[in-house]
């Protein structure tokens, strides 16, 4: 295991949300705030960065590689953490370039990074393509999810039971399956409560293969995914709406808004209404509420 770099700033806040939880008929809900990091905007990939850009220099890489959606937190995110190291960055992103840049992108240009648009091919081989072009090129997988970056969420639970050990079910958006898996190593399996996103077809498999001791049930909600990770849904709108005019809390319309829209659809139907006191893992993402002029 390599010893992680930092990039943020340590422990992120723990914060009561009365209104919202009052809002959803939960006894007490809590706001773990991991989109207020410090680096390049905040978000829940910083926390897997310091150890995936660990490995990275530990490789002697110059460049740093990474894919992702045109609306990438992980992808801006790279970039803002490979500006901080001194390291160039190129983004792979998956379809054509759109005739105007907005949300993410925007923060991908202005820190140095070089994007390439994958269009109709494979922005993972595309990826490894490029890392050849470049000296040092280092390739980051999509989501910045390795076995090691799992440790990251191993961290993050740690530091959440420091500050409030007292609780019944932390609430995750699921991804690439990190930050869920992390949090399933130090809590369990029973205290995780995850909502798939859509991005990737099997979201138990690609949780439990970064688990040691894949669990008999892992708790993922795949009922928030609409018509695919790249689509807006009503329930998402509505939980958007819903956490700005009661907590003042922004979330993003493809990770966080999908994780309450998850919250919600449970507390409507008895269920994490009944688990008592309830964390939200707030992933980041705000900078890709721009991205979509269509909310």
């Amino acid at each position: 295991m390599v010893t992680p770099v930092s990039l943020g700033a340590w422990p992120t806040p723990l914060e009561r949300a009365p209104r919202l939880a009052a809002a959803l008929g939960l006894r007490e809900l809590w706001i773990k705030r991991d989109d207020l990091v410090g680096l390049g905007g905040g978000g829940n990939k910083v926390r897997k960065l310091q150890y995936t850009c660990a490995e990275a220099l530990e490789a002697g890489a110059h460049t740093l590689i990474t894919t992702g959606a045109p609306q990438s937190n992980h992808a801006r995110l790279t970039a803002a953490a490979a500006a901080r190291l001194g390291l160039r960055c190129v983004l792979v992103l998956a379809g054509h370039e759109p005739p105007e840049w907005r949300g993410n992108l925007v923060l991908d240009s202005l820190a140095g990074a070089e994007v390439v648009w994958a269009g109709d091919e494979s922005p993972t081989e595309l990826a490894e393509l490029e890392a050849k072009r470049h000296e040092g090129g280092h390739v980051i997988p999509f989501g910045g999810t390795t076995p090691s970056a799992v440790q990251a969420y191993v961290d993050c639970a740690r530091e959440l039971t420091a500050q409030e050990a007292d609780f019944d079910r932390v609430v995750v958006a699921v991804g690439s399956g990190g930050t869920m898996a992390g949090l399933v190593c130090e809590l369990g399996p029973e205290r995780v409560y995850g909502i798939d996103v859509g991005a990737v077809a099997d979201p138990h498999a690609a949780v439990a293969a970064l688990l040691p001791t894949p669990p008999a049930t892992l708790l993922i909600d795949q009922g928030q995914v609409g018509r695919g990770y790249a689509a807006f849904t009503e329930p998402v709108r509505d939980a958007l709406k819903l956490a700005a005019r009661t907590e003042g809390i922004f979330l993003d319309p493809t990770y966080t808004g999908r994780a309450m829209a998850g919250l919600i659809a449970s507390c409507a139907a008895n269920g994490l209404s009944r688990a008592g006191r309830v964390v939200f893992l707030h992933t980041g993402g705000l900078p890709g509420l721009f991205g979509h002029p269509d909310l």
